[in-house]
């Protein structure tokens, strides 16, 4: 089964973790960290698990409604090594914004730059994403990516999953619900962006939605995609017509 083409006048991606594998990502840049005694090597995956964690946590937490993204992450990573026993003689400031800015500069999943490719040459495809707009353009740089256009919460003064940021986002486009289709790994994302009548695909990572009940997932969007083991993005584009 695929969607009606005839009907999609845009199609909207989340970035982090639906596009980008930030994990491995951040495992390089704490891979060129000097070592310390608070932390070994191997314990950098959970590091960056946590980093992620923390990150997401105090966004949905903190109430405002285009928060500065590095700031979240900047104060989670020095709570993180504190906890940790980590000094700011160990790792020095500079080494930690250095860290804070391992995030604007993502590798890409194996199936997202050619699936993106190919529904790009169909459809307007448009990120539409937590974080700045200098946040995502830094992404989607380093990674390849090609996107129409670039909505970040900073952008449009609103947070996933407040329906308003979707709200904006297909004012903007003058596009109705009907008419766009969400692509995300965060099923509060398309579980949003549903109840507004876009059309959704989940598109499942290993590094995403940890805790999530795949099959309630299943029932909640209108495409469930294996990005794990299966096509990710290339089968997203398949569900397209493209």
């Amino acid at each position: 089964m695929t969607f009606a083409s005839a009907r999609t006048k845009v199609v909207l991606f989340d970035l982090m973790g639906t596009c980008v594998d930030w994990k491995s990502s951040i495992v390089a840049a704490l891979e060129e960290c000097p070592h310390t005694p608070g932390i070994h090597p191997n314990d950098y995956p959970q590091l960056a698990a946590d980093w992620r964690a923390g990150f997401c946590r105090i966004l949905a937490l903190s109430g405002q409604q285009s928060p500065d993204i590095d700031d979240i992450h900047r104060d989670v990573l020095d709570g993180l090594l504190a906890d940790r026993g980590v000094s700011e003689d160990d790792w020095s400031l500079e080494l930690r914004a250095r860290l804070v800015s391992a995030w604007h500069h993502q590798l890409p999943w194996s199936d997202t730059v050619d699936g993106l490719r190919r529904i790009s040459e169909k459809h307007p495809t448009v990120v539409l994403a937590n974080g700045t707009t200098r946040l995502q353009l830094d992404i989607v740089r380093s990674a390849g990516i090609h996107v129409d256009a670039l909505f970040s919460s900073k952008l449009l003064g609103f947070t996933k999953p407040d329906r308003r940021i979707y709200e904006k986002a297909l004012e903007m486009l003058e596009c109705a619900p009907e008419e766009a289709v969400m692509i995300a790994a965060h099923s509060y994302d398309l579980r949003a962006a549903s109840k507004l009548g876009i059309r959704t695909i989940y598109v499942q990572r290993i590094t995403e939605d940890p805790t999530e009940d795949r099959e309630a997932v299943r029932n909640d969007v209108d495409f469930f995609v294996d990005g794990i083991n299966g096509g990710g993005l290339g089968a997203v584009a398949d569900i397209l017509g493209c």
